[in-house]
């Protein structure tokens, strides 16, 4: 009988089903071991980065922005202040239909096409999607109330309130104080991210930028408590901001103002020192823009309308603007060839109208030359041909002088340097010399160079600030102080203004320079040929000593033998005006330069205008100040 066949094997399967149950056990096991160590991990060696990641989750830092310090004139009037500012704020995450809710507020609020490309851009982008950010700026109430009473349809979308700049006087101090504007992408490279947390803003021109660091402040912060779902429960910490700190300019608007009305509507520029103490008291460039248009963000339209405009009113010409000086150098190269010992007030020269090198055939003319008349001024010295601005004699005296000397003279009054001490876009002008021109020009220095320099032409450049400077190092007797915007008093630690430019000159050697400079304007009733240049347009009814000099500087080059006709060459071709002065002779307050592009003569232009400012200033602004701090009205 054939053995019973056996269907299941219940020894070997339950062999199997313990060696599973094993297999199992140990692999729990081993898992389990793995979450303990893992857990032991967490627990011991990263306690403090879990405990920190889980505050970062419960605990949001929340910027707490500066208000951005004032500045003020120096009579106390607000040039630069903080008005509240509403902005519409999106934050990326929470917004799930860009395109539908664009729709939707573009029907809300008129939106142009940069705006709406912004809104796009922000709305997408893939980075801080978490981060508040700006679309629309500076909302109107009506704004305001329209997206409020629709703001159910904006998830992502608030008004949020801020202080932003605002210039009180526009335009008039636009050059002189400086401006604001957004930060780029460029400036959040550059910038410390924490300090400017909180703020949309940064200082880009003058003193604005120059004072950053102070005008800023210091941020603050409150730590809130919120909850899984982002509501805000509690405020933890709270640590107040430190405001900036208000600046002081030696500015006077009022003087501003009166030099904006000589000025008129001719393109130009006016600055006005205070020769003690280096403060500007006046900085004007025109045509000017007004500083509010940029704060908030200026369109493409009426950006590139002021960027190609023929008149350039976003040029600073006052610190920027780089002319020929014309005749008001020839004080300084006097002053030069006294300190070396080329000319003495005694010693003449014939002047026949012209100068001509040795051995060279081309004539330069004195400025009264005409096809018909050689002119000339007889016998002059020193004296006469400053007070009568003879070509001729600098002609000579520069040639005698040479350039080596001219070029080292003439840096002691700050040409060709940037000697302000807080005007960060002020440009260097050109003060040419033997190894500028080989290095620059790859050419020798002429003789004709020297003759043209003579009269503050050929290569020569300065600025307004540059010219007013060294007028105002001419009424201290040579003591250099270096031009500033900020009182010292507003400074917590005040770079000394004082500096010393080369060797000092003797201050006798001033007065004679001075007395010829003070005839530019009083000497008159001489009779043809011997009044001062200026005494006619400016000095018969003056009420104090001013010493003063005209220069006309060339735009275009006259061919040897031509006369220049300005009725014969476009407005923009024509001479730049020029005058310098400083006033009172003895004891100075001010000191002065008034640049007017292609505005003809420096005596009969510029004059005026610079005659208009001191009497504004000696005359009307300085007794009122003195009577009002008399009667307790000013401090």
């Amino acid at each position: 009988m054939a053995e019973p066949l056996a269907l299941k094997d219940h020894h070997l399967e339950s062999q199997i089903y313990i060696e599973r149950v094993a297999a199992g056990a140990l692999v729990v096991g081993l898992l389990f071991l793995a979450l303990l160590a893992r857990i032991g991990y967490l627990q011991i060696y990263e306690y403090r980065d879990a405990v920190s990641q889980s505050e970062e989750n419960r605990i949001q830092v929340v910027a707490r922005p500066p208000v951005r310090g004032l500045i003020l004139d120096a009579k106390g009037l607000l040039l630069a202040d903080n008005r509240p500012s509403r902005d519409l704020r999106l934050i990326p995450e929470q917004i799930n239909d860009v395109p539908d809710t664009l729709q939707k507020l573009q029907a809300v609020l008129e939106m142009s096409l940069e705006e709406v490309e912004r809104f796009r851009s922000l709305a997408e982008r893939q980075y801080r999607r978490f981060e508040a950010l700006p679309v629309l700026f500076d909302l109107s109430d009506a704004q305001v109330a329209q997206f409020e009473a629709n703001r159910y349809q904006f998830p992502g979308l608030f008004v949020s309130g801020k202080l932003v700049r605002n210039y009180p006087q526009g335009e008039l101090v636009a050059h002189a104080v400086g401006s604001v504007r957004r930060i780029n992408d460029q400036d959040a490279k550059l910038i410390n991210a924490t300090d400017y947390a909180g703020t949309d803003h940064i200082g880009k021109l003058g003193v604005e930028r120059f004072y950053e660091g102070t005008l800023l402040g210091q941020v603050g912060y409150d730590q809130i408590e919120v909850n899984a779902r982002g509501r805000q429960m509690q405020t933890l910490e709270s640590v107040k901001p430190v405001n900036g700190r208000d600046l002081q300019l030696y500015l006077d608007v009022g003087l501003q103002a009166a030099a904006d009305r000589a000025l008129g509507d001719r393109r130009g520029a006016i600055v006005a020192i205070e020769p003690k103490s280096g403060g500007i008291l006046a900085l004007l460039s025109r045509p000017a823009y007004d500083p509010n248009l940029f704060v908030q963000g200026i369109s493409h339209k009426a950006y590139n309308a002021l960027r190609t405009s023929v008149d350039a009113p976003l040029f600073n010409r006052a610190i920027q603007g780089q002319y020929q000086p014309g005749s008001t150098l020839k004080p300084f190269i006097g002053l030069v060839a006294l300190g070396e010992g080329f000319a003495n007030i005694k010693d003449k020269i014939e002047d026949p109208g012209w100068y001509q090198l040795p051995g060279n055939e081309r004539l330069y003319r004195d400025w009264n030359w005409t096809k018909t008349d050689a002119g000339g001024h007889g016998q002059v010295n020193l004296q006469k041909a400053i007070y009568r601005s003879c070509n001729v004699y600098f002609y000579d005296l520069a040639v005698r002088l040479g350039i080596d000397r001219l070029s080292e003279g003439l840096s002691r009054f700050g040409f060709g340097a940037v000697t302000a001490l807080d005007l960060p876009e002020a440009s260097v002008g050109l003060l040419p010399s033997r190894d500028w021109k080989q290095q620059v020009k790859r050419l020798p220095w002429y003789p004709g160079d020297t003759v043209n320099l003579g009269i503050g032409h050929g290569d020569v450049l300065v600025t307004p600030l540059q010219m007013a400077t060294a007028v105002a190092t001419l009424a201290n007797r040579g003591k250099f102080v270096r031009p500033r915007m900020v009182q010292s008093s507003a400074l917590e630690q005040a770079p000394s203004p004082t500096q010393a430019l080369g060797e000092p000159l003797s201050q006798a050697l001033f007065e004679p320079i001075i007395e010829a400079m003070e005839m530019v304007v009083h000497r008159g009733n001489q009779g043809f040929g011997e009044n001062g240049t200026a005494w006619a347009y400016i000095g018969r009814d003056i009420e104090y000593r001013m010493a003063g000099k005209s220069g006309t500087a060339q735009v275009v080059e006259i061919e040897q033998g031509e006369v220049y006709d300005a009725s014969l060459i476009s407005e923009r071709q024509r001479k730049h005006a020029w005058f310098v002065a400083f006033a009172p002779v003895v004891a100075p307050e001010i000191a002065i330069a008034v640049l007017i592009e292609n505005g003809g003569g420096g005596s009969e232009q510029a004059a005026p205008i610079a005659r208009e400012l001191l009497d504004y200033y000696l005359l009307e602004s300085k007794p009122l100040a003195t009577a009002m701090t008399a009667a307790g009205l000013m401090p």
